[in-house]
């Protein structure tokens, strides 16, 4: 919807009315027919028009409300992504989603739980905004409706869990830049103790290998997903005898400040070195040169908890592998070949 209110010369609230129809707001028809053409123009699909849905399918599990537990919401905007990925996705079956968080409080959270009971709710989604395995509480065990985790997952994997692959998606950010001719690659990790620093550093440790380039420490430089971070990581990156020619940034805000000390230290990017993020936030599009990045697929991961809470093979028990959901390489104006390869 950014870019389609870019385009069309509007707001993405506005963006929003019309694809979704919105009944009670006021739009000339030249305003709906631009952002229409828009839409179209950048190769997206318009909704089919507004029609009577049945209340929910025969073959649902749900009935009318759905819980959704999140440890923290206010943070940072994939809890929020990930509700409206539910709501979209129960909306149509007449299911309205109800949002409680708990901050992981060992005395609120359970009270949390019978708040949502009260409200008859016949499904529930338990989140964490931080990638994890999970000890599950003991209510969960509990409860005698459909549960599914989003972001994090227990090791008897006593529940179905979906997660982004992160893995991959550092594998694909690396191989984006390999593919544009570089072999001398940095990254900015995130903590150390975070399990999507952890994996996005796996992948771009295989994207490496796999393309027999050796990796070096050097090169990779511990960060704690603030732009402060990633400014101080590519001054320190820089100094090096040997710069890099390409540096795959593990979120958005890291770039954010690996920008700047680039701009500082005269350099243009991407024609004196490449910059790739991770996470797709709304940031990356204002950027100038705008941010090459992979998206956090938490809104598809929404859709996906509330598909299979609506599985009537869901309360069959036993083990449920986990689900992994790619993330989307975004391609922008930050990645270039590398110079001498043009």
């Amino acid at each position: 919807m950014t870019d389609i209110a870019k385009a069309a010369g509007c707001s993405q609230a506005t963006v929003s009315f019309v694809l979704n129809n919105t009944p009670g707001i006021k739009l000339s028809a030249q305003t709906r027919q631009r952002v229409a053409e828009a839409a179209r123009a950048l190769g997206y699909r318009l909704p089919a028009p507004t029609r009577v849905m049945p209340r929910r399918s025969p073959v649902t599990m749900l009935d009318g409300v759905i819980g959704f537990m999140v440890d923290q919401l206010a943070t940072s905007p994939e809890a929020v992504v990930a509700i409206e990925g539910a709501r979209q996705a129960s909306w149509n079956a007449g299911n309205v989603v109800l949002v409680a968080q708990t901050m992981n409080d060992p005395v609120m959270e359970p009270r949390a739980m019978e708040a949502l009971k009260a409200q008859h709710i016949s499904g529930l989604i338990y989140m964490t905004i931080f990638t994890r395995e999970i000890v599950a509480p003991e209510f969960l065990h509990a409860l005698d409706m459909p549960v599914v985790l989003l972001n994090c997952y227990t090791a008897d994997y006593a529940f179905p869990a979906v997660v982004p692959s992160e893995i991959a998606g550092g594998q694909s950010a690396t191989q984006h830049l390999i593919d544009h001719g570089h072999r001398r690659i940095a990254t900015i990790t995130g903590e150390p103790w975070m399990q999507a620093a952890q994996d996005r550093l796996e992948g771009y440790r295989r994207a490496l290998a796999t393309a027999d380039i050796p990796f070096d420490a050097d090169l990779v430089i511990e960060g704690d997903w603030s732009a402060s971070a990633g400014y101080a990581a590519t001054v320190r990156l820089l100094q090096l005898e040997q710069q890099p020619t390409a540096i795959f940034c593990q979120n958005d805000r890291t770039a954010i400040g690996c920008y700047e000390a680039l701009k500082e230290a005269g350099l243009h990017i991407p024609e004196d070195i490449s910059v790739v993020g991770y996470d797709d936030e709304e940031i990356a599009r204002h950027l100038f040169p705008p941010l090459t990045t992979l998206i956090l697929p938490h809104q598809a991961m929404g859709q996906w908890a509330i598909e299979q809470l609506e599985t009537p093979a869901h309360q069959a028990g036993g083990r449920h592998p986990i689900t992994k959901l790619e993330c989307p390489l975004v391609e922008r104006g930050s990645v270039a070949a590398v110079k001498g390869d043009r």
